[in-house]
């Protein structure tokens, strides 16, 4: 079997390493006990994944993917917390701010969306990109977003977070 591998990604302390693939599956890889737990998704919904994050304390995976939806994983149970639906086209990068308490995202629909971690609630919507946005970061103060597409340009947004 082929294995396209979208995004990986390690835990904050290390000790995990997660893989997000185009055959519809994360990977929780434990590196200290040697173990791997496969998240196989329903296919009937779900696409190719495009982006992971780790929420600073590590209890929580953001996987963002091609069928326009992020979802929330408990990484010690492997379960769905709660999807995120909102943008209009494929979902391309997901990022935790500092805190852990916003989550920013970029889309093929030229937006990107700030939503609460707590709740999935969806926060606000910046637009102005004339591309797909591929990438979104925020700063180390959570201030500023930042946010990278298909063009040649990167864009800096205020953040809402309260950090």
């Amino acid at each position: 079997m082929l294995y396209l591998w979208f995004s990986v990604v390690f835990s904050p302390d290390g000790k995990i390493l997660v893989s997000a693939s185009k055959d519809k599956t994360i990977k929780i890889w434990d590196l200290t006990k040697q173990k791997v737990q496969t998240i196989h998704t329903d296919s009937d919904w779900f696409s190719g994944i495009n982006s992971i994050a780790f929420s600073p304390n590590g209890k929580i995976l953001a996987s963002a993917s091609q069928n326009k939806k992020i979802k929330l994983w408990n990484i010690a149970t492997g379960k769905e917390i709660c999807s995120l639906t909102g943008h209009n086209d494929e979902v391309c990068s997901v990022a935790f701010s500092p805190n852990g308490q916003t989550l920013a995202s970029g889309s093929k629909d030229k937006t990107i969306k700030l939503w609460q971690a707590k709740t999935g609630k969806e926060i606000c919507t910046y637009q102005g990109f004339n591309e797909s946005v591929y990438a979104v970061a925020f700063s180390p103060d959570a201030k500023k977003i930042a946010a990278g597409g298909g063009g040649k340009n990167i864009i800096l947004y205020p953040s809402v977070d309260k950090s």
